[in-house]
C-alpha cells in the first residue's frame, strides 16, 4: 500500500474529509451529457495515490458475496456466481486485514459523506427536480457504496432502475484501458417501446458516470467476454429514505445483510475446522 494512505489511516476523519472533497470536485467538475438521457460522465474521481492504493489492496474472493437482484439468474451452469459484491460499510469489512480494512473504510465512508452526496444532488438537479419537485434538494438519500466484481459470463439485460433508488452513481477500477469496451450501456426508450443502444460508457481507469433515477433510463450490460479477468467497480447507490417505510426499509436491509455475512463467515470457519 502506497505510504501516504497508510499514514490517511491515522488520521480517519480528516483522510475521510479529503477524499470526500476530491471526489466532490471530480463531481462538480465532470462532463454533462444528454444523450440518450441526462448523465454526468466522471473522470479522475479519485487521488491518483489512492486510486493506486484502491488497487493494489482489493479484497480477496473470498471476502466477496453473492449479488442479489436481476444479478442473481446470472449465474453459470457449474454456480459460478458472476457478480459478488462487498458493501463498504464498517460492519461488512471487519474481516478483511488491517490495511485492507483502512483503505476501504475511509473510502465507504467518504463516499457516504454529505460532501459527496450534495455535489451529486448539485448536477443531477434538473432530474431530481422532475421528480420530486422543487424541495428535491432535501428528500432525504441513503448511500450503498458497494465494491462488486464481475467475471466472463455476467450481463444483465435493458432496465430502468427501480423507483426506490433516487441516484446511481458507478465508479470503474480496471488498472488499465484493455477493457475498455465493457463499459455500461445507456439505451433510448422510443415511443413504440424499442430501446435501441445509444451510448456506451467506457471502462477506463479511475472513471465513472452518474444520473439521478427515471423511469425512462434504460441501461444494460453486455456479456462479458473470457477476454477479461474481471470487471471491478463500485457501485454507489442512494436509495430514497423519505417516510417510515423507505427509512425502516433501508436499515432493515443493512442490518439483514450483515446477519446473512455474519452465518456465512461462521458456517465457513465452522467448515474449516471440521475438515
Amino acid at each position: 500500500m502506497d505510504h501516504s494512505i497508510a499514514l490517511m489511516s491515522h488520521d480517519r476523519q480528516r483522510a475521510v474529509e479529503r477524499l470526500a472533497s476530491h471526489v466532490a470536485a471530480s463531481i462538480d467538475t465532470s462532463h454533462a451529457d444528454q444523450m440518450p438521457f441526462e448523465h454526468i460522465v466522471l473522470d479522475r474521481v479519485f487521488p491518483d495515490e489512492v486510486y493506486a492504493a484502491m488497487l493494489a489492496a482489493m479484497p480477496l474472493s473470498s471476502a466477496y458475496r453473492p449479488m442479489a437482484g436481476r444479478a442473481a439468474g446470472n449465474d453459470l451452469a457449474d454456480g459460478t456466481h458472476t457478480r459478488v459484491k462487498l458493501d463498504l460499510f464498517p460492519e461488512m469489512l471487519r474481516n478483511l486485514d488491517l490495511e485492507r480494512r483502512n483503505l476501504w473504510q475511509i473510502v465507504g465512508d467518504a463516499l457516504c459523506s454529505g460532501t459527496v452526496k450534495d455535489a451529486l444532488v448539485r448536477r443531477l438537479a434538473p432530474v431530481l427536480q422532475r421528480r420530486f419537485g422543487p424541495g428535491y434538494a432535501k428528500v432525504g438519500m441513503y448511500p450503498l457504496p458497494t465494491l462488486t466484481r464481475d467475471v466472463p459470463g455476467y450481463w444483465i439485460v435493458a432496465h430502468a432502475d427501480t423507483h426506490w433508488k433516487g441516484i446511481t452513481v458507478q465508479f470503474y477500477l480496471p488498472a488499465d484501458d484493455k477493457s475498455s469496451h465493457i463499459g455500461t450501456i445507456f439505451h433510448e426508450l422510443m415511443p413504440d417501446g424499442r430501446r435501441p443502444k445509444r451510448v456506451q460508457m467506457k471502462f477506463l481507469p479511475n472513471s465513472g458516470y452518474a444520473f439521478a433515477v427515471d423511469t425512462t433510463f434504460v441501461h444494460s450490460v453486455d456479456t462479458v467476454g473470457p477476454e477479461v479477468k474481471s470487471r471491478d467497480s463500485i457501485l454507489l447507490t442512494y436509495f430514497v429514505d423519505q417516510g417510515p417505510l423507505r427509512y425502516l426499509r433501508n436499515r432493515g436491509k443493512r442490518i439483514g445483510n450483515f446477519l446473512l455475512d455474519e452465518l456465512r463467515n461462521r458456517t465457513r470457519r465452522q467448515v474449516g475446522e471440521s475438515a
